[in-house]
């Protein structure tokens, strides 16, 4: 969708299957040891195939609030940004969530990456409502940034709901 302020499509809201999304990399909603945290990641994880399930092997976990990138294996975006969503040793809520997607958005201008494809993160572990989820990512992305975010929703009811939220973000 237009981002009224610059002209250009900065966040742009779309129906489809994240795991098939042309991007330069998909975030991934993760646990502590980068297994699927959400059904949107166990999708990509099965898209992905041996390849990426061996680029995301862990031996140290990590803290909730982290995002790291590794490759892609199968998928067609050859890159991932793992947002670390949830550990054993605390309750992951909006504020770590937030720090994670900060870190995501870090790294995927470290990398260059132009298109950065995303579901409702935090929906899929209940941890945020699909309006709450929509805030979270646009209050997060960098405005000044040249990437561009598409959040792949599962339903048009979905897509209504969260072109809404962008729409009425300053």
């Amino acid at each position: 969708m237009p981002d009224p302020a610059s002209g250009s499509e900065r966040i742009r809201v779309l129906v489809g299957d994240l795991a098939n999304e042309p991007a330069d990399a998909v975030v991934r909603p993760a646990d502590a040891s980068l297994g699927p945290a959400e059904p949107a990641a166990a999708r990509l994880d099965e898209v992905g195939g041996e390849a990426f399930a061996l680029l995301r092997r862990n031996t140290t976990p990590l803290e909730a609030g982290a995002a790291v990138v590794t490759g892609g294996g199968a998928l067609p975006a050859p890159f991932v940004l793992h947002v670390v969503v949830c550990d054993p040793d605390r309750k992951v809520g909006r504020e770590l969530l937030r720090k994670a997607l900060v870190s995501a958005w870090q790294r995927a201008g470290d990398w260059g990456l132009a298109v950065i494809a995303t579901p409702p993160v935090g929906v899929g572990t209940g941890q945020l409502t699909l309006q709450e989820s929509a805030t979270l990512l646009a209050e997060t992305f960098p405005k000044g940034s040249e990437s561009r975010l598409h959040i792949v929703v599962s339903s048009e009811s979905d897509l209504a709901v969260v072109e809404a939220i962008i729409r009425g973000m300053p």
